[in-house]
């Protein structure tokens, strides 16, 4: 439906002070520190597992030297979507000059839609991590102890016990990061890098990340996490994770969580024969995931 004189009637009327509802700053790009963004051009994308070998064995002399087995793994698909807003506004807005004077709030609040779409499709990547509901390529959610590994056992992003966000269940969280292994059962170099948190925890995370000694203590120890750089990127929030005491590590394992931007975002307007109403759209494309599980540590708090 186009917006009509009805609707923005007291622009007509001399006098008014003030239009108020579009000019609330907003919170930028929060994405940006949850995926590692790349391009597309295709309709979706798809990345696969390649394990490896395992470790080397001993070959005893006279003794026929092993072989290792390896093939393809599990396969991670990023599907584009197409995420567009319009409005219209009629011919006889048009004419009165109504759309010269609401320009700029109208194509803020266009702006302000668009990018509140992305921002809410990137966290809830992180909102279902735990949901059986979303799964990645392995057949399991983003933060899992389930995640079928090529040698036998299973991998896991998770504490054995959920915790709230504390000294110790970031120090637990950061111990079991660096204690992952590959498909093949190979340990990897992995290393925390960045802490997220919904803004509930902002302040825990402040106290945890910021102080030289250790939080909540009145001893003169250091601050174990501060003082060897194990999380050199800091702590960000963001403001649409919905589970007020989750909080996740992302760490420096390749091909973690990823964005895939097919189309930048676009806009256009056009006129309609028929009405005389002018039509304005903002339009973009992108997808949200993760191939490698080990990009991402997780607890949904106590």
């Amino acid at each position: 439906m186009a917006i009509t004189r009805g609707q923005i009637l007291k622009e007509l009327v001399p006098g008014l002070n003030a239009i108020f509802g579009t000019e609330y700053a907003r919170y930028e790009n929060e994405h940006a520190v949850l995926f590692d963004e790349e391009t597309s051009n295709r309709a979706f994308e798809e990345e696969v597992l390649f394990p490896g070998f395992g470790e080397a064995s001993t070959k005893f002399e006279g003794q026929a030297v092993s072989y290792g087995n390896t093939g393809e793994g599990y396969v991670s698909r990023y599907t584009n979507e197409t995420v567009a807003m319009a409005f219209s506004i009629t011919e006889e807005a048009m004419e009165d000059n109504l759309y010269d004077k609401l320009s700029t709030r109208l194509t803020k609040a266009l702006a302000r839609s668009m990018a509140s779409a992305k921002q809410t499709k990137a966290a809830n990547v992180f909102n279902n991590a735990f949901s059986t509901s979303y799964t990645g390529g392995d057949g399991q959610p983003l933060v899992s102890g389930s995640h079928p590994q090529a040698y036998g056992t299973n991998g896991s992003n998770k504490p054995s016990s959920y915790a709230d966000l504390s000294e110790t269940s970031l120090e637990t969280g950061l111990i079991d990061i660096a204690g992952y292994k590959d498909d093949k059962g190979v340990p990897i170099a992995a290393q925390g890098r960045t802490l997220h948190v919904p803004r509930q925890s902002v302040f825990i995370a402040e106290r945890l990340m910021a102080s030289p000694y250790r939080p909540g203590s009145s001893d003169n120890d250091v601050n174990a996490v501060k003082s060897t750089g194990m999380l050199p990127g800091g702590y960000f929030v963001n403001h649409r994770f919905t589970d007020t005491d989750a909080w996740f590590i992302r760490t420096d394992a390749p091909n973690g969580t990823k964005m895939f931007t097919r189309a930048a975002i676009a806009t256009n307007m056009e006129g309609d024969f028929e009405t005389g109403n002018v039509r304005y759209k903002s339009r973009e494309r992108y997808s949200f995931g993760w191939s490698d599980w080990r990009g991402v540590y997780g607890s949904t708090g106590a």
